[in-house]
């Protein structure tokens, strides 16, 4: 292992043990933009999972690589559209700790599904993303910019991702360990 990778897996398992207990810390960082932005940044659950898309995506390859992560840019818009117009979902909380888990686990399997089928597996997690976001609209925020905000994060979160997945190479499967342990504690919590 090379001190880049060393260093990228000690970061991560820092932010792990540094997170705090709460699923949805800091949220509502301001109106509009800036909290959509600050969302998916601010919650270790989003930027874990919104990550771990990205690699899983670099791992996978082929058209994965950008299907899998717009897959979930999309249906985490459309959830979002859901929520404001006042759809819910039980269980939303413990569904993102869940993607946060299973994604981690797929990164560390490096299972290659195809295109098509990690697009709906992403989809599937980012409708509860999308919920937890319109839920995390501040009440003087535009809706539209909010969006915005969360969907360039997140976009921007997949990028890196992809970037760390196609950096470590053969070493991006050992980085899915400390997401799934973060996984594991964000679900308990999110259930206890």
């Amino acid at each position: 292992m090379n001190r880049t990778t060393a260093r990228i897996l000690l970061t991560l398992l820092l932010a792990v043990l540094a997170a705090p207990a709460a699923a949805h810390p800091f949220h509502g960082a301001g109106p509009g933009f800036a909290a959509g932005l600050a969302h998916p940044f601010l919650g270790l659950d989003h930027l874990l999972a919104m990550v771990a898309v990205g690699v899983w995506a670099a791992q996978i390859g082929g058209r994965a690589l950008w299907a899998v992560p717009l897959s979930f840019v999309g249906t985490m818009l459309a959830g979002g559209v859901l929520g404001l117009a006042g759809f819910t979902l039980p269980g939303v909380e413990p569904m993102i700790a869940a993607s946060v888990l299973v994604l981690g686990l797929l990164v560390v399997s490096g299972w290659k599904t195809g295109a098509a089928p990690g697009a709906l597996l992403v989809a599937f997690f980012a409708l509860f993303h999308g919920l937890a976001h319109a839920a995390a609209l501040p009440l003087d925020a535009s809706a539209v910019t909010y969006a915005l905000g969360f969907v360039l994060a997140t976009a921007t979160l997949h990028t890196a991702g992809i970037g760390a997945g196609s950096g470590l190479n053969k070493w991006s499967r050992i980085a899915g360990a400390p997401i799934a342990l973060a996984g594991g504690w964000l679900l308990v919590q999110s259930i206890a």
